[in-house]
């Protein structure tokens, strides 16, 4: 797994970082953030203890449909589809579709935040 740069700026920083990348006036370097929050609160709320160990368990147990996930994890199906795709917005998930099922794979180990 890599690790993940996550950027924390207000959503008027994010916009006109991604307008001037668009313009071609900023090229984005390797290690900039691409994921972006617009709080401290939304980052915790994504990446809770909680979120943080059901990442650990797709990476660990690599589980071959959400329902074997929700029986490592304990979670209702409901409620775990609810968070990853929650998770899948902010690209720290990719739900890999395959026939009639869905597998999680983790997209990172590590997090690597940076505040403006």
């Amino acid at each position: 797994m890599k690790k993940m740069v996550i950027g924390i700026a207000s959503q008027q920083a994010i916009r006109a970082r991604a307008l001037a990348i668009a313009r071609g006036d900023h090229q984005p370097r390797p290690n900039e953030p691409r994921i972006w929050f617009t709080s401290m609160r939304s980052l915790a709320e994504v990446l809770s203890d909680d979120n943080r160990a059901l990442l650990r368990v797709i990476r660990e147990q690599k589980p071959e449909s959400l329902s074997q996930l929700a029986a490592f994890t304990g979670r209702a199906p409901s409620n775990l589809s609810r968070t990853l795709k929650t998770m899948e917005r902010y690209g720290l998930v990719e739900m890999q579709r395959e026939l009639k099922t869905v597998r999680p794979v983790a997209k990172a180990s590590e997090f690597v935040i940076k505040a403006a």
